[in-house]
């Protein structure tokens, strides 16, 4: 199946190399605009299956960046480690860090 995805993928920008739209049963191509020769339906799919596996494998990264601790979170334990020589706050962020890498580990 063609996929605005797999195109871009392969490194075709939207509007400026193809346009894509929906006929009803699929998406087709309805114009293409690049100076580069149009890829094959196969070789879409390829891509588009290759952006997907990519996207699968850091599914643990996108978990443990919502789970994280903030910034500012960070920013206050440091402060209190460095300048107030309270590690208590560093000791308990690091533990929250790695409680969140435990749940998401990598595969």
């Amino acid at each position: 199946m063609i996929t605005a995805r797999g195109l871009i993928q392969l490194g075709f920008k939207p509007e400026v190399d193809f346009r894509v739209s929906d006929n009803g049963s699929g998406a087709v191509i309805d114009v293409w605009l690049s100076d580069f020769p149009q890829p094959s339906e196969a070789d879409i799919e390829a891509a588009d299956a290759e952006y997907q596996a990519e996207h699968d494998s850091q599914a643990y990264a996108r978990n443990r960046q919502a789970e994280y601790p903030s910034i500012n979170e960070l920013v206050i334990a440091l402060w209190e480690g460095v300048v107030e020589e309270r590690m208590a706050s560093v000791t308990q962020l690091e533990a929250e860090r790695q409680a969140v890498k435990a749940r998401h580990p990598k595969v």
